[in-house]
């Protein structure tokens, strides 16, 4: 029996090496991923210059703390900046630190205008926004909570796409709206753009903070840097990890000056994040991202990649019921359990993420090219087959 805590439900494959959008066993088995370590490794795996930022800096210096100036997280923050709405950014680990950074700078910020008493945040329905207990709070869902109460206070919960109830849920007591662009964990849903815009407005109105958690839509997934892009408007805080080191651990929180003006010396901090290595494998992941034409690489695939998908669901209507999502953040909304789906599809060596709401999630390194998408579907199409043989035997 393993040693390693049983918290995951683990599929008994061990891949060995990685090359571009394929993952190899020992044994020499070849997977196509398309789950990409759950939207991380957006350049796919060995990315040349990803090793070579590396390697370059593993060389030199691993770690020092942030108890001293970190050159490779300066230039890091000012690209970010640079890219976004952001005036300051904060470093850490992963996306729920971003997120518990976020919560805490939204709470510090009227606290610091006098208002302590502005603490509470509305989320809603289907988020996901981490596993602490906090960002469980945040997400409000049960299967996440079982155990661990008493609930963090401050969270209230509405449904999502309905701006009447937001708007309702607003007290003297609300500090913020958070929200992701598109719920990747609740089942790739959206409330539409026009939602966000009408959240900024609802949010300017009432004097609050509007927050973000790009964790997952984040870093060109949705074929924009962010997909906040996508609606117009911009927040005051944002939450951003999983594809920004390509695969090595690291998340951000951007913010406004105004909305980080009460984040002084001394009131959050991380020993590890932004730390030489991290900055140096995010900072070569911009490098890339940034380039010209490599969003509308993004878009162009994601495109094609979803009418494929819809042809392949008019001809299995039986197993698949729909298609969502932006970009190469799309899913598959299931007639069948999405396990069975996400089963079938391992079976045809193609990796692939359930989540909420029934769906499998497709989320492929956004370096995929148009004959890996022929490869995909071709494994889609095979495992529909296959289950649909299976319903009909």
């Amino acid at each position: 029996m393993s040693a390693v805590l049983g918290t995951y439900a683990r599929i008994d494959v061990e891949f060995d090496r990685g090359e571009g959008v394929y993952l190899f066993t020992a044994s020499g088995d070849r997977y196509l991923d398309f789950a990409a370590g759950v939207a991380v490794n957006i350049l796919g795996h060995a990315h040349p210059h990803l090793v070579e930022a590396l390697t370059e800096q593993a060389r030199k210096l691993w770690h020092t703390s942030n108890l001293y100036r970190v050159t490779g997280q300066e230039r890091l923050a000012e690209r970010l900046c640079s890219v976004t709405f952001a005036d300051k950014v904060f470093f850490a680990n992963s996306g729920a630190e971003a997120m518990e950074a976020s919560i805490k700078m939204a709470r510090k910020y009227h606290s610091h205008r006098g208002h302590p008493e502005r603490y509470r945040i509305i989320t809603f329905e289907g988020a996901f926004h981490g596993r602490t207990l906090a960002t469980i709070a945040a997400g409000n869902q049960p299967k996440h909570l079982a155990g661990f109460g008493p609930k963090v206070e401050g969270f209230d919960q509405v449904a999502l796409g309905d701006l009447a109830a937001a708007r309702a849920a607003i007290t003297e007591e609300t500090a913020a709206i958070l929200i992701e662009p598109i719920q990747g964990e609740g089942g790739i849903r959206t409330a539409g753009w026009p939602f966000l815009g009408a959240l900024r407005k609802l949010a300017d109105e009432h004097g609050i903070l509007l927050m973000l958690d790009e964790v997952q839509s984040g870093m060109g997934r949705t074929g924009k840097l962010f997909a906040y892009e996508w609606s117009g408007i911009e927040p005051d805080i944002m939450a951003v990890a999983k594809g920004l080191g390509g695969g090595f651990p690291i998340g951000a929180c951007l913010a406004t000056e105004k909305a980080s003006a009460g984040m002084t010396a001394g009131t959050h901090g991380s020993t590890f994040g932004g730390n030489p290595l991290a900055a140096a494998a995010a900072n070569a992941v911009l490098d890339i991202v940034l380039e010209p034409n490599f969003l509308l690489h993004v878009r162009e695939m994601g495109l094609l990649f979803k009418n494929r998908l819809a042809d392949i669901a008019i001809r299995h209507a039986n197993i698949i019921a729909e298609v969502r999502g932006e970009g190469l953040m799309l899913g598959l909304g299931c007639n069948i359990p999405n396990t069975d789906v996400s089963r079938m599809l391992f079976a045809e060596k193609l990796l692939a993420v359930t989540a909420g709401e029934n769906v499998v999630r497709l989320l492929p390194p956004l370096i995929v090219t148009d004959t890996e998408i022929k490869e995909a579907c071709a494994k889609i199409d095979n495992a529909c087959a296959r289950l649909n043989a299976t319903l009909t035997a």
